[in-house]
């Protein structure tokens, strides 16, 4: 059951909406005040109409008007050793620099800006200074094709893109400013100016109508790089989503209702100070990064790690050296790098000095029990909390969690948590649209809108209102598939659509690979439902195996016996697949209807979001051999 501290906050949520969130937005500096808290017409909705205010004004420069300019606001960390610090008053003043320097080439409130950087204090301080003109930028992971790219440049009919010529990666250095040269080749887009941040010695010059970064700068000395007072509606930026769909969604996030969301799940759920020095190992291309690498800690006014590199570079225990170099508070990371690390042990983390650590987070996917077992009781030996949680690019701040900053409950290891304050959410039957009673899995959704919950899709309200609002009416659709326990803890199974059903059971895809993971071999799984004649669908699967093991039959039904053990006789596999990776999204998302398409031999679609490309060969050479034996079989 909640504490009395989320208890309290959840029944005044329940009780008066209205007033819980003008108490929370009234601890935020407004330049001018709201005349309602929320107008609701499903699915339309605005949060603090007539209020004024900018977040950056919130994240900066009440910092400094505060006299807290000397505290350290962003430690800047590249895998090679490099390294950037800057106080609160160092970054507003680069900030005011990139802002004057934007509006001397024509940008201005409202105007779309793409940047497709790296993680660098260049690309925050573009984010930074686009939302404090009341600008609105476009981050795109700097990986991306330039198919993918050109397509959110086009799609956000940018102004401006802002590229750096290269980033790092496990040693190397990785190009990337022929990706928006090819990206821009078509020439169906709104781009005027093109910046680049040359960062390699050898870098080519900047081609015709392109600004280097430095002459950008000094195109703004002098120029205005005073704040915009905006309205609370006027968008900050707009993300699309990350990609376990076929076609992304541009979501877009306000100024206002995304700064008092992401001010509440940051005391709430992180309990963010500004003692904290925090880290998020995410990137500025994903929502995490937008909220709890940039905008968050540096409206608790913490200190900020931004980290340009991988997290087993220049070996495994990278991510342990910097918790003890930097003395970081807090860390959020993803379930997928907690397996990478978890194949090389844990006394690869031994050797560090963890003691600064006070909590650690996860998301992006369910972290699985073996996972969370292994970093809790292995690596941290209980002494630091590992707390699961849940939210989307949609949502820009958590909506599930165990509440750290509330006062932590019991951890249900697999569980994302529990429903924060002002989030009503509910399970309810796919079809019926009833609520479904605890124990009962169902789509997951959102009664009434919460303020960081994006208003709209930039350019697709129509497929706002019909892919989140009228699935089930007057609901926010997730389209993830949960259950709530009796003590209303929340158990995901994947996407609603990617629950596997065998004769009329439902399976969660999450569960079975958990259930995978149980075996000591396997490193990493992915499951999909392949199409059965006698039970509808049987579980086809996908693993990958710890280094050093080697698939084998006997492996294979070692594996499918523990699936077996921990799921019962009704989780029936029909193949396995050994690869050497699973198909994810650069946020670390399994891409399972990729996994389908593989197995049911039709167009994986569109890959754009994917991390390793060689996966889907990878994935498809695996279920062609499968199929190849199965006929031999057959052929007798």
């Amino acid at each position: 059951m909640a504490g009395a501290e989320l208890e309290r906050l959840q029944r005044e949520a329940r009780e008066d909406p209205d007033g819980f969130w003008a108490r929370e937005a009234a601890d935020l500096p407004w330049f001018a005040p709201w005349r309602t808290v929320l107008d609701w017409t499903p699915p339309t909705y605005s949060w603090f109409a007539g209020g004024r205010t900018n977040l950056v004004h919130a994240c900066l420069d009440r910092h400094v008007e505060a006299g807290r300019g000397d505290h350290p606001a962003l430690v800047w960390l590249r895998e090679d050793g490099a390294e950037r610090r800057l106080s609160y008053a160092e970054l507003l003043h680069e900030v005011e620099r990139v802002a004057a320097a934007l509006r001397a080439l024509g940008i201005g409130r409202g105007d779309r800006v793409t940047v497709s950087m790296p993680v660098s204090v260049e690309a925050i301080c573009v984010m930074l200074g686009c939302a404090r003109i009341g600008a609105i930028h476009s981050v795109v992971f700097a990986g991306f094709g330039a198919g993918a790219l050109g397509q959110r440049i086009r799609l956000s009919e940018s102004k401006a893109v802002f590229v750096s010529d290269s980033t790092r990666r496990r040693g190397g250095v990785v190009p990337l400013k022929g990706i928006l040269d090819e990206a821009l080749a078509a020439g169906d887009h709104a781009v005027e100016h093109v910046v680049v941040q040359r960062r390699e010695p050898d870098a080519a010059p900047v081609g015709p109508g392109e600004l280097d970064w430095e002459d950008f700068l000094r195109g703004g000395e002098g120029g205005d790089g005073s704040l915009e007072v905006v309205d609370a509606m006027d968008p900050l930026f707009i993300l699309a989503t990350s990609g376990t769909t076929a076609t992304p969604k541009l979501a877009v996030h306000v100024h206002g209702g995304y700064m008092v969301g992401l001010h509440a799940m940051g005391r709430w759920v992180y309990g963010l100070g500004p003692d904290d020095v925090w880290w998020s190992t995410s990137d500025i291309g994903w929502v995490v990064g937008h909220s709890y690498i940039v905008y968050g800690p540096l409206l608790a006014g913490a200190t900020s790690i931004a980290y340009e590199g991988s997290l087993d570079f220049p070996d495994v225990e990278q991510l342990w050296r910097l918790i003890a170099q930097e003395r970081v508070t807090g860390l959020f990371t993803a379930p997928t790098a907690v397996r990478m690390l978890m194949q090389h042990g844990a006394e690869r983390a031994r050797g560090h000095d963890l003691s600064s650590l006070t909590r650690l987070f996860c998301a992006g996917e369910t972290l699985n029990p073996p996972a969370w077992e292994w970093l809790q009781k292995d690596v941290l030996g209980d002494g630091v909390p590992v707390i699961d949680h849940m939210w989307q690019t949609e949502t820009g701040v958590p909506l599930f969690a165990n509440p750290w900053g509330l006062g932590l409950e019991e951890i249900r290891p697999g569980s994302a948590g529990l429903p924060m304050p002002g989030w009503d959410a509910a399970i309810v039957d796919p079809q019926t649209h009833e609520e479904l009673p605890a124990g009962q899995t169902g789509m997951m959704v959102v009664r009434r809108p919460f303020p960081s919950l994006t208003p709209t899709l930039w350019g697709e309200p129509e497929r706002w209102a019909r892919d989140y609002w009228s699935r089930v009416p007057d609901c926010y659709t997730s389209g993830d598939a949960c259950r709530f326990d009796a003590e209303g803890y929340a158990w995901f199974s994947g996407r609603a659509d990617e629950v596997v059903k065998i004769a009329a059971h439902r399976i969660g895809t999450v569960e079975v690979e958990t259930a995978f993971l149980h075996h000591p071999a396997v490193a990493e799984a992915g499951a999909t439902g392949r199409p059965d004649e006698l039970r509808g669908e049987v579980i086809a699967a996908f693993v990958v195996l710890k280094p050093g093991v080697e698939a084998a039959p006997e492996l294979e039904r070692e594996l499918r016996a523990t699936v077996r053990d921990v799921l019962g006789p009704v989780a029936v596999i029909g193949e396995v697949h050994v690869v050497s990776s699973l198909p994810k999204t650069r946020s670390g998302k399994i891409m399972r209807r990729v996994l389908r398409a593989v197995v049911t031999g039709v167009d994986v679609g569109d890959v754009s979001t994917i991390e390793n490309e060689g996966s889907v060969e990878d994935a498809r050479a695996a279920a062609a051999a499968l199929r190849a034996e199965a006929l031999r079989d057959a052929d007798g």
